[in-house]
């Protein structure tokens, strides 16, 4: 994956080490947060698709206490 080139979200602020990245890998996406670029989750353009369409329905607000 550390070949690939990373993209950070538009809402990263100045840099930093405090943004979400992605990149294409294939039919695969990567996804990694810059301060722990070693750790990459990859899925499927679908599944990313309907995550973030939950995101963005509010299916995830407020998510349960598991304390």
């Amino acid at each position: 994956m550390h070949q690939h080139t990373w993209q950070r979200s538009s809402f990263c602020c100045g840099g930093g080490n405090n943004c979400v990245e992605l990149a294409a890998a294939g039919s695969r996406i990567a996804i990694r947060e810059s301060s722990e670029p070693n750790a990459i989750l990859a899925t499927d353009r679908t599944a990313l698709r309907a995550f973030l369409l939950g995101v963005k329905d509010g299916r995830f607000d407020p998510l349960p206490d598991r304390r």
